[in-house]
């Protein structure tokens, strides 16, 4: 071993055209922007074909794709939202910097769809929403719902942001292409496919789309276990470079990554989208029944644990593949979201074309994820705040034209806030610390208002509030007082460094001991784990919603609509095989009627009345256009005759 390296130091393996040889970069062919290219028209052309055969459809097929689609591309479509070019870049990246500990997000993941298919879809099922946050209004009042929603309008904004940002660093990292020219173009992309194809474009483009993230995510797995000579090798990598780390079971809640944290934690993190997020609930809900919502709901999991064990076994080829040169300390590259697509250039670039089908995979995450934010912003603004308060005043067909202006207006927002996510790192944490910060007071809310037949409208608005409050101090506590992690190491001490502008491989070998991002003397609280924040701010939520539903006058019990409570302990395992002696009181006077999940054959006086509404607008537009009408199937829906006659 030659004086002054490491420890753990070997000679270099991997012999070739690699970056960490030459000292350059690889770039892309004309075959590579063919292929990514071809994407993007697919992608597009999707869009523009539903613009055109589902033009005159009203807007309950713009938003809902009429309520009839088959849970086949729902369930994709629900997988291609929020595994976008952030799992894709963030997951590889977290085993290279850290550890493999973040396979067990898996866990979390199992608990995730089974709570959302069983617990939270079937009280938005049996209620035929088209806003998640229509419950809210059910349950406690038309101001929560409109103060939910307009979280949601900022939670969703502010994650697509980080969406739009982070393909757009890969693709300038390897192909030279204008950092804000690709933010650009492919904002441009999804807002205008989205805003002219409505919901059927946006579900069959996800389909195509996740496809393509499966495919390129299998290219780069095999050619790179190829390169690296197969598990053995990555495996002993792992252990000398401090990666092989899987069963902490530490209980402290600092610890950044353990099997509770990524279990209990992930749970309520992705709860808080499968579960109760706008962008989720519209699309469970547009199949027919409830048995084929829970059947898209459930496709998730092994395609969500498919994608994550792909990106993680990526993340251990490239951490083998770089463990004598760390791009980032050698300054290759900037950002640890652009070590894949460095990977990917180095490892397939003897391939022409399979470094476009990564890229094009890359961006086919970023827009199946923007295309249905943007859908369901549409949705929520819609209903939640325009046609909520200015509902007699809009037509059916200006309504969808409103909503395609909605779109086009969030995409142009969007852009401007790509540039706050380029100032965020670490693209994965990032999202995550979002959905909780922002995710978790909506899942608390909702929480709140299913299983806890006291709390009032008081206590929702303040819980709300609160927990906000609460998650984002903490949140800013924690960027400012940056918590110490342990990373795993990294060295430069193979690096053909020729491209760097500063410093001799000697003077880099300080930095291959520090195993510590290291920051000031924090308080406990800045050092929770942000897999955390969504469990907290669901009890704070509850605890502040409690006490001050009691304080100012909490709801009994049999003044609440049952069909607005979970019935928990009824149809979740083991509860459920309690005697009823023991589960009857735990229903705290609540009498639930017919199958969770069910819609009821009778509707209620609200559901009635937007049904109504519907249909007056229909009668309208035909009558625009002089044309015959039959009256009568009106009529069978009407609250009141004189209504009727009064809207004609």
């Amino acid at each position: 071993m030659s004086e002054g390296l490491p420890s753990g130091y070997r000679e270099p393996v991997y012999k070739g055209d690699y970056s960490f040889n030459t000292g350059k970069l690889h770039q892309f062919t004309w075959v590579d922007y063919l292929i990514f290219a071809a994407v993007l028209a697919i992608s597009s052309g999707i869009g523009v074909f539903h613009a055109i055969k589902d033009r005159k459809k009203n807007l309950d097929n713009y938003l809902m794709a009429g309520r009839k689609m088959n849970p086949i591309p729902v369930g994709l479509s629900l997988l291609a939202s929020f595994m976008s070019a952030v799992t894709l870049l963030g997951n590889p990246a977290e085993v290279y910097l850290y550890s493999i500990m973040y396979f067990w997000i898996a866990l979390g993941y199992f608990l995730c769809i089974a709570g959302a298919s069983h617990i939270y879809l079937p009280m938005f099922y049996q209620l035929q929403v088209t806003s998640a946050y229509e419950y809210l209004e059910r349950r406690f009042s038309r101001g929560v719902r409109t103060a939910a929603s307009l979280v949601f309008v900022l939670q969703s904004i502010l994650y697509m942001a980080i969406v739009l940002y982070a393909p757009s660093l890969a693709l300038n990292a390897v192909t030279g292409f204008t950092l804000w020219g690709s933010v650009v173009a492919i904002g441009c992309i999804a807002t205008l496919y989205t805003a002219f194809g409505g919901m059927k474009a946006v579900l069959f483009a996800d389909s195509f789309q996740v496809l393509m993230m499966m495919t390129a995510l299998l290219a780069v797995l095999i050619k790179g276990g190829m390169v690296v000579g197969g598990l053995g090798p990555a495996w002993e990598s792992l252990k000398r470079t401090n990666r092989y780390i899987w069963d902490d079971t530490t209980v402290d809640p600092s610890d950044r990554h353990t099997v509770w944290s990524l279990s209990i934690g992930g749970y309520f993190t992705w709860v808080a989208i499968f579960g109760v997020n706008q962008t989720q609930v519209q699309r469970a809900v547009t199949t027919p029944s409830l048995t084929k919502a829970k059947i898209a709901m459930w496709m998730n999991f092994p395609g969500k644990c498919f994608i994550l064990f792909l990106c993680c076994f990526i993340g251990i080829y490239m951490s083998a593949f770089y463990e004598n040169c760390d791009p980032i300390k050698a300054k290759f590259i900037s950002d640890s979201n652009q070590v894949l697509p460095m990977f990917v250039m180095d490892v397939l670039s003897d391939q022409q074309g399979l470094p476009g089908l990564f890229i094009a995979g890359l961006f086919s995450g970023a827009l199946s994820t923007l295309s249905s934010g943007l859908n369901s912003l549409s949705a929520a603004v819609y209903k939640d705040v325009i046609s909520l308060y200015w509902k007699n005043k809009i037509s059916d067909r200006s309504a969808r034209i409103l909503s395609i202006v909605i779109v086009i207006i969030f995409g142009a927002i969007l852009l401007g806030l790509a540039y706050v996510a380029s100032l965020l790192g670490n693209v994965l944490q990032a999202a995550l610390s979002l959905f909780g910060i922002i995710g978790g007071p909506l899942l608390g809310v909702f929480t709140l208002g299913m299983f806890f037949p006291w709390a009032n409208y008081i206590g929702a608005f303040c819980g709300l509030f609160g927990s906000l409050i609460f998650l984002f101090w903490i949140g800013v506590g924690a960027a400012v007082y940056t918590p110490p992690n342990l990373k795993a190491f990294h060295y430069i001490h193979n690096c053909n460094l020729s491209v760097l502008s500063n410093g001799t491989i000697a003077s880099m070998f300080s930095n291959v001991t520090k195993v510590y991002d290291t920051g000031a003397p924090a308080y406990d609280l800045y050092r929770l784990s942000y897999i955390y924040y969504s469990m907290t701010a669901v009890l704070s939520t509850v605890v502040i919603g409690l006490v001050v539903s009691f304080i100012t006058g909490f709801t009994k019990p049999k003044d609440v609509n049952p069909r607005l409570i979970c019935p928990f302990f009824d149809i979740i395992f083991p509860f459920c095989f309690l005697p009823e002696c023991i589960r009857k009181p735990l229903r705290f006077g609540i009498v639930h009627t017919g199958v969770y999940g069910e819609p009821e054959k009778v509707e209620d006086d609200k559901v009635k009345h937007e049904h109504v509404e519907s249909y007056l607008n229909l009668a309208l537009e035909v009558d625009e256009k002089q044309e015959k009408l039959d009256l009568t199937k009106i009529g069978t829906d009407l609250i009141s005759a004189d209504k009727f006659h009064t809207k004609l």
